[in-house]
């Protein structure tokens, strides 16, 4: 096969790969007939969600040093067992405490160690298009929930709500590690046919190891504004129903369809802004995207009471940008610290997204807690991102040589 055709193939697997990964982003499906089964409330209810999203980004830096050690395939096969064994696991737990420990902790780790590779093996099959070819990578994770939230749903209905996790755990598993089988590295040195780096590409290539990485400045900035770009992104993905229905005063069939539409954003901000870091620099990039943050949640604080359509934009917007940063993080650093240590590197750049996940996710709800209502958090989530705004414009620079 032409090198050029199999780095796609490549693309299209990893794709695939971050679908069955992503299947966490439906667990809300799980929610209503686990507080039945188990008789819990919806706090407790949420509890694998977190684990599950915390276990996922601690597992991350561990995962970098395995791949560099093992490469992609062995490690996703690894990861792939794990996810599977988490959610067969969780089938047989007898509470809610074991389901999080089976499921969140497990599975998650399983989702941390599968999830870097595909992405490790865009960004070094494409040197010349590595935020195109990652965000699409990514997509899949973002596009998962809605390929997975109606078969889970299905099952549910047909089988019940524990046998789901048991049949969802084996073909996750049999899926992963068979999607795994091709995925590997180029030769070191290979690039595209006809293809080279401009003046300005090689002048800036650096190839930093980890340690090197954390002295660099512009590390702490991608890492803090990774953060807040996830944590506006995620409180989004957590509160968009319970906002639908009790802010904007739309149905819950609609809220439902609501949600199915805006992981069609999630999805899509990922090869958008993938493409846009490749041409116009990670600096630029994530200005944008605070500003579109900035501008949703006014939209939402201002002027969501009651208001459908601006329901639909501003929350629109918001899964957008999370998608964003999750390709917006992973080719910044490609291109501030080199491809050599790319999984080791992203790893640790990617806890922000479990300090985000977690940060959004308390923030609504002690919000919702203290208030009564969702829209107090906005106001937050906007003087954020004025924070990340500021920190892109001084920090996100390209590394300087020593």
């Amino acid at each position: 096969m032409a090198e050029e055709s199999k780095r796609w193939m490549l693309v299209g697997i990893g794709l695939i790969i971050n679908i069955c990964l992503g299947a966490i982003y439906a667990f809300s499906v799980f929610r209503a007939p686990l507080e039945e089964l188990f008789d819990i409330g919806a706090t407790q209810s949420g509890l694998p969600f977190m684990v599950f999203l915390a276990a996922f980004a601690l597992a991350m830096p561990f995962a970098g040093n395995l791949m560099q050690k093992w490469g992609p395939k062995k490690t996703t096969m690894l990861g792939g067992f794990l996810v599977g064994a988490g959610w067969i696991l969780a089938s047989f737990a007898p509470n809610v405490e074991i389901l999080t420990v089976l499921y969140g902790v497990i599975g998650g780790i399983g989702v941390g160690i599968a999830y870097g590779c595909p992405i490790a093996v865009a960004a070094k099959w494409f040197p010349d298009k590595a935020g195109l070819a990652i965000g699409l990578t990514v997509g899949g994770f973002g596009l998962s929930a809605l390929v997975t939230a109606p078969i889970i749903k299905h099952l549910i209905g047909v089988v019940g709500v524990m046998n789901t996790f048991l049949y969802m755990g084996v073909a996750l598993m049999i899926l992963i590690i068979l999607l795994s089988i091709p995925l590997k590295f180029p030769t070191e040195g290979w690039k595209p046919t006809e293809w080279a780096p401009s003046a300005k590409q090689a002048s800036a290539t650096v190839e930093l190891n980890r340690n090197e990485m954390i002295k660099k400045p512009n590390f702490y900035a991608l890492w803090l504004t990774y953060t807040i770009g996830c944590l506006a992104g995620l409180m989004a993905i957590g509160i968009a129903a319970p906002y639908g229905t009790t802010v904007a005063k739309i149905t819950p069939e609609v809220a439902a369809l609501a949600v199915s539409l805006f992981a069609i954003f999630n999805f899509a901000g990922r090869p958008i802004f993938g493409s846009i870091t490749d041409k116009f620099a990670p600096k630029n990039t994530a200005i944008m995207s605070f500003v579109l943050i900035f501008v949703a949640s006014a939209i939402l604080y201002f002027g969501g009471e009651g208001n459908e359509l601006l329901y639909f934009v501003g929350f629109g917007i918001l899964w957008l940008c999370l998608g964003g940063w999750l390709a917006i993080a992973p080719t910044a650093t490609k291109i501030f610290f080199g491809t050599k240590y790319y999984g080791k590197n992203y790893g640790l750049v990617f806890t922000a997204y479990g300090v985000g996940a977690i940060g959004g996710i308390l923030l609504s709800g002690s919000i919702k807690d203290i208030t009564g209502s969702y829209l107090g958090a906005f106001p937050i989530v906007m003087a954020l991102a004025v924070i990340g705004l500021i920190v892109a414009f001084i920090g996100l620079k390209p590394t300087k040589r020593d």
